[in-house]
């Protein structure tokens, strides 16, 4: 099998080089990660200038790792478009120093990595800690490790298989391989807290955007609920944003404001 592997906090992550080494013994891996940490990038795509890419070594000193100097999206794009000669079977983004959950998936560097890969096909997984700081990571990774070989038991990769994309937060346990893993759907959050401004050294007002807000809708079944009680949270996403209960509302509206000004 060939994996890929990405992520959004840059290349000497810790978390990046901990998936890598868990994920070694699956087969043969690719790792394209941003020269910068890139978190809350999105999906965003880099094209007003050129990118580059040199190899250079990971954290804890692992070779291979091809570096680009843009957007996590953009790590996916390249390799799968311009780079890589094969076709990966699956991609893998992270492991996050952080959790992507509820509204964050949205910004998400990590998910846009594994969104990236989805959109070409590809089966994608998102990892990340719940907590900041890599506290148990090594955990984190076994658990990692041990996701990805219970869902390619029940989803095997193939010709003509359907792609899937998968968000995984963990726990920040020493024993979280052997915690329960629950599939949730995404809770919600209240809005993010105020801008904070600041004056830089030349007297002039600058702004650093706020914290997240808290979680509004974490009730059972969400992945807020999951993870606040120890269990590991899988969430299958989805790319298409169509609000589809409301289409024939809309429709209804503004059929009849179409007919009313053509009357």
């Amino acid at each position: 099998m060939r994996i890929l592997i990405a992520n959004d906090d840059g290349y000497l992550a810790p978390g990046i080089a901990a998936l890598v080494r868990a994920c070694q013994d699956l087969g043969h891996i690719d790792v394209f990660a941003p020269e910068q940490n890139a978190s809350g990038t999105s999906n965003a795509l880099t094209l007003n200038r050129p990118l580059s890419i040199f190899e250079a070594r990971g954290e804890g000193g692992l070779a291979g790792f091809r570096v680009v100097n843009g957007t996590p999206s953009d790590c996916v794009h390249v390799a799968l478009t311009g780079v890589m000669d094969v076709k990966p079977d699956l991609l893998l983004s992270g492991i996050n120093n952080g959790a992507n959950m509820g509204d964050d998936t949205l910004y998400s560097g990590t998910v846009a990595a594994a969104m990236e890969g989805f959109l070409f096909g590809v089966p994608a997984i998102a990892f990340s800690l719940v907590d900041k700081g890599w506290a148990n990571l090594d955990a984190a990774a076994a658990t990692a490790r041990a996701i990805v070989g219970q869902v390619l038991r029940e989803r095997p990769l193939g010709a003509g298989a359907e792609p899937w994309l998968l968000n995984v937060n963990i726990p920040n346990r020493p024993d979280a391989a052997a915690r329960p893993r629950v599939v949730t759907r995404l809770g919600r959050r209240h809005a993010s807290e105020p801008v904070q401004r600041q004056q830089n050294p030349r007297g002039e007002t600058i702004y650093w955007i706020g914290p997240a807000g808290d979680a509004r809708e974490a009730g059972e079944g969400t992945d807020f609920h999951a993870t606040a009680n120890g269990c590991v949270s899988i969430t299958p996403l989805q790319v298409d944003l169509t609000h589809h209960a409301a289409l024939g509302r809309w429709r209804e509206q503004l059929a009849g404001a179409v007919a009313a000004r053509g009357s």
